[in-house]
């Protein structure tokens, strides 16, 4: 509370500290309302303009938002402080972490070549081989792979692209439930989330309509292996979308195909729609390495432009060795046979979860990728429940904003045998919690 955390300074920059501090300490939770202006001028002996000036500053920084008559309070996710899943406790089943099966990922091996460290790479940022293994993997997919750019991975990739179009204030259309990390990467921005409702389908077109009409500048999706829910555009869904697009030819649409090669369903991608700005965004760590902090971006030139500008002034370039690296595996025969086998082994674990809870009668969602969503209506005696049987799944609030609970099972190591043993535990903890949990 406020009241426990005393607020000091006598400029605004050493106000703004002071609470920033306390949010980063955890002394201001988030929630918590700070003190009127006014209130807070005279206990600090400064003028009411001095903490405006604090407060604003606050907000243009995310770390603090105005609701009105209800005040100045610490935002839900402020941006010094990320929602770090917990930690998981010693001898459970980690359920909840949504990464890749290490028996599934090659052996990474740095090419015996390294790249001179004496020179800049500036001029030729992009390695020119790895620039056409990616048109050849993007092209097939439907994607234009004309204009392509690299990064440090998806969320510098968008990050970097949402600080550049987007001014603290603008509003982003986002996935709810979506994938938490993007999430506190909009609020810590300064931006705006307006929430869009999702299906087995991906994001609802009529959902997204109304987010339109709000005004927002960009919108992040997922056209498979939605995270947490598992969904994937279909032909129709793609094409409603693309229409919906359509007549908003200035927004920035940003395609987040995270699980790409190991997604197990086809790409239906709405850059083919011939939107004015895009941007289709790849990884490699759910199947190559999570360690490969590399994502690759086919885009609009506008949009190419503008994120290849802003990388020159800060990293420069994203490092050729880790491009030679992951070159040599993009192009490596027996980790192409390896990646299939990896789809197709997510498949068949993702199935036979679903099967399960399909035969004690309990509605779960996953399409394709490596997680299930189960809608819940109490995640917390889940969550708990389960951990007594000795399984940590993680409980659905820090991915969605507006949307109904639920909780989210990665399935990259759930062998058949034990998604029979979970759905039964899962059952157990529905019954034993029924008299204010109903499934």
């Amino acid at each position: 509370m406020a009241t426990q955390y005393s607020i000091s300074g006598t400029t605004a920059k050493g106000i703004a500290a002071s609470v920033e501090r306390g949010v980063a300490e955890g002394a201001l939770e988030p929630g918590t309302a700070l003190p009127p202006v006014r209130g807070l001028a005279e206990r600090l002996g400064v003028s009411p303009g001095t903490v405006a000036t604090a407060y604003k500053e606050l907000r243009q920084r995310a770390i603090v938002v105005t609701r009105g008559r209800g005040g100045t309070v610490v935002a839900a996710a402020p941006a010094v402080a990320s929602r770090r899943p917990p930690r998981v406790p010693d001898g459970l089943r980690d359920l909840a972490g949504g990464h890749p099966d290490p028996a599934l990922l090659p052996v990474l091996v740095p090419p015996s070549r390294l790249s001179p460290g004496a020179r800049s790479h500036r001029g030729t940022p992009r390695l020119a081989r790895l620039e056409e293994a990616v048109r050849d993997w993007l092209e097939p997919d439907g994607v234009p792979a004309e204009h392509v750019t690299f990064a440090h991975g998806a969320l510098d990739l968008i990050g970097r692209l949402l600080s550049v179009e987007l001014r603290p204030g603008d509003a982003v259309a986002m996935e709810d439930p979506g994938y938490h990390h993007l999430l506190d990467l909009v609020t810590a921005l300064g931006l705006r989330t307006v929430p869009v409702a999702v299906d087995d389908q991906g994001i609802r077109p009529d959902a997204l309509r109304t987010a339109l009409r709000t005004g927002v500048r960009a919108v992040v999706c997922s056209p498979r292996a939605q995270n947490p829910c598992g969904g994937s555009f279909s032909a129709g869904r793609r094409d409603a979308l693309v229409d919906v697009l359509r007549e908003v030819p200035d927004v920035l649409v940003v395609e987040n195909d995270h699980a790409s090669s190991v997604a197990g369903v086809p790409l239906r991608t709405l850059t083919a729609g011939g939107l004015q700005r895009w941007v289709h965004v790849r990884t490699v760590s759910k199947f190559l390495g999570t360690d490969l902090r590399w994502a690759a971006g086919a885009c609009d030139p506008t949009t190419l432009a503008r994120h290849d500008g802003r990388m020159l002034l800060t990293s420069g370039w994203v490092s050729h060795l880790l491009q030679e690296t992951v070159l040599g595996l993009m192009t490596d025969e027996s980790t192409r046979a390896l990646v299939g086998r990896a789809q197709e082994t997510y498949a068949l674990r993702r199935d036979a979860l679903l099967r399960e809870f399909a035969n004690r009668g309990t509605r779960a969602h996953g399409v394709s990728g490596l997680n299930v969503w189960v809608p819940v209506r109490d995640e917390s005696a889940v969550v708990n429940g389960l951990r007594s049987y000795g399984w940590w799944v993680a409980a659905g609030a820090r991915f969605r904003t507006s949307a109904a609970p639920g909780v989210r099972i990665s399935v990259a190591e759930l062998s058949a045998a034990d998604a029979v043993r979970l759905t039964s535990d899962f059952a157990a903890v529905l019954g034993e919690s029924e008299a204010t949990y109903g499934g």
